[in-house]
């Protein structure tokens, strides 16, 4: 099998540096690839040659869209395409902002991405570093850059703060930056640092701290609500319940990081049975295999999940 890339400008950005891209897809898919000027010669097994020329042409289509074609990013386009061929196959969600355009790295990324634009509710539910947060964040900043919504608005439980915020110094916003500074981290990530600064101080992007959402209908927004496992039954009730007209709400959290005390039951694991049959709802669990960050966080989720299991 022969891809011909007719654009040579294009070949570093999909060849990686010292071909690293196309040694990798090599080793991962099981294939033999041999670079001839702009065309890509592909050999083995029927299904591999497949699964590798998919990922070539995603590859191609990421440098269109403006991607760099790291290895995190081939990694993730490795991930989605070499499955089972009874899996279902990638939506290819796009998230795209005035700074970022983010493709999803693993399949339930892609179903968390799909939800999220076609359903009031999504739940995100897994480990860390499965891209749960930074994914909901940069959705909202498509939102609010295409002007879907007016406005976004992030909350977290402060727990370590048992939610009494008056004894921290400085004013609300310094008393709660810290809990909410992944948040902060992926905004100006999807966004220019002077439009996060104004939506900030014009109230566009609102930090809310779980405890101050109580009373309030949220229409034309973008919520968020990050580390949800913290959260207690009649919180979460309240924060569900805040969801208005034209709106759309992620809810992100790790049941196996429950930080509340032992005597009061996590309100996210109390949600996720009580909406798991509801329309247009829809909750994706992630696991070990979505992790996005360094291999060795995958390890490590698995090792831990061993000794509970024990």
């Amino acid at each position: 099998m022969n891809i011909v890339i007719n654009d040579s400008s294009k070949l570093v950005n999909i060849f990686g540096k010292n071909d690293e891209n196309l040694r990798l897809i090599e080793k991962e898919v099981s294939v033999e690839i041999i670079p001839h000027g702009n065309t890509i010669q592909i050999s083995g097994d029927k299904s591999n040659l497949n699964i590798a020329e998919s990922i070539i042409l995603d590859m191609v289509e990421r440098d269109n869209l403006g991607v760099n074609n790291n290895i995190d990013e081939v990694s993730g386009s490795i991930r989605v395409k070499n499955i089972k061929s009874d899996q279902k196959k990638s939506e290819k969600s796009i998230i795209k902002t005035k700074i970022k355009t983010i493709l999803p790295r693993s399949l339930n990324q892609d179903k968390y991405i799909n939800s999220i634009y076609n359903n009031p509710l999504t739940f995100g539910i897994g480990p860390a570093g499965t891209g749960k947060t930074y994914l909901a964040v940069a959705a909202a900043a498509y939102f609010l850059e295409a002007g879907l919504v007016d406005r976004i608005i992030l909350s977290r439980p402060a727990v370590e703060a048992g939610e009494k915020l008056g004894f921290l110094p400085g004013d609300l916003k310094e008393k709660i930056d810290p809990y909410l500074r992944p948040l902060y981290d992926a905004l100006y990530d999807c966004l220019p640092a002077n439009k996060v600064q104004k939506g900030l101080d014009n109230n566009i992007i609102e930090i809310a701290p779980l405890a101050f959402m109580r009373g309030r209908t949220l229409e034309n927004a973008f919520i968020i609500l990050d580390e949800a496992q913290n959260c207690n039954s009649i919180q979460m009730k309240m924060f569900l319940t805040r969801l208005g007209i034209n709106s759309k709400m992620v809810i992100t959290g790790d049941p196996t990081q429950i930080d509340l005390p032992a005597s009061e039951k996590s309100g996210l694991l109390e949600a996720i049975q009580v909406t798991k049959n509801m329309s247009q709802t829809k909750q994706i669990k992630f696991s070990s295999d979505d992790v996005v960050r360094h291999s060795l966080v995958k390890k490590i989720i698995n090792a831990y999940e061993k000794i509970l299991k024990k």
